[in-house]
């Protein structure tokens, strides 16, 4: 089990502070006065960078040094974000609540995924917008991040049932070269998701 809290805890960006490819590939979707929730958001790479384009952002993370590092990120980019600590298994989803979902490397055990999935759901507005990746079960071939364990880890049938009251725009599985980090670098297996709430 990762110690995200001892993770975080240095001074550099355990994934950096520039925002995930696949994330930043969907910004013709994404348009200011948004509201945004970054769920895991870790260091706030991803919300940080969503704030940068005018979206009314909330982070959650678990991590209390990745929630204050992200705070810091968004004071160098001269953004406001709302960066909240808790525990994403047992915290109470708003319903109804956002524009956009960026689900960026959430990674978590089958035992609770399909229910924090629908509460991700639930919590967009009708025709609100997710956007997931995820490193794919094959991931475990590769030595360029992501759990070591298959439990953790998904494929495009899992996320098509787990999303199955979704509107799924786009679902399937790349191969990729990450180039976040020194943590996430190399070639990759990863599934994306776009879908947006009926």
């Amino acid at each position: 089990m990762v110690n995200w809290d001892l993770r975080y805890a240095g001074e550099d960006y355990f994934y950096g502070e520039e925002p995930n490819q696949f994330l930043a590939e969907q910004r013709h979707r994404l348009h200011a006065g948004m509201r945004a929730l970054v769920p895991a958001d870790g260091e706030g790479r991803n919300g940080v960078w969503l704030a940068t384009l005018g979206l009314d952002v909330h982070t959650v993370d678990g991590a209390a040094s990745g929630v204050a590092k992200a705070r810091k990120l968004a004071d160098q980019e001269g953004v406001e974000i709302l960066a909240e600590q808790a525990d994403l298994f047992t915290w109470d989803w708003p319903q109804s609540a956002y524009d956009v979902i960026a689900s960026i490397f959430f990674h978590m055990p089958s035992a609770v995924r399909p229910r924090i999935h629908a509460n991700m759901l639930k919590a967009l507005k009708p025709g609100g917008l997710l956007i997931l990746e995820a490193f794919h079960q094959e991931q475990l071939r590769f030595r360029s991040g992501g759990p070591k364990d298959v439990d953790l880890l998904y494929t495009e049938d899992i996320l098509r049932t787990d999303f199955v009251d979704a509107r799924i725009q786009q679902l399937e599985k790349c191969r990729i070269a990450l180039d976040e980090s020194d943590a996430h670098r190399g070639e990759a297996a990863v599934v994306r998701l776009v879908a947006t709430q009926r």
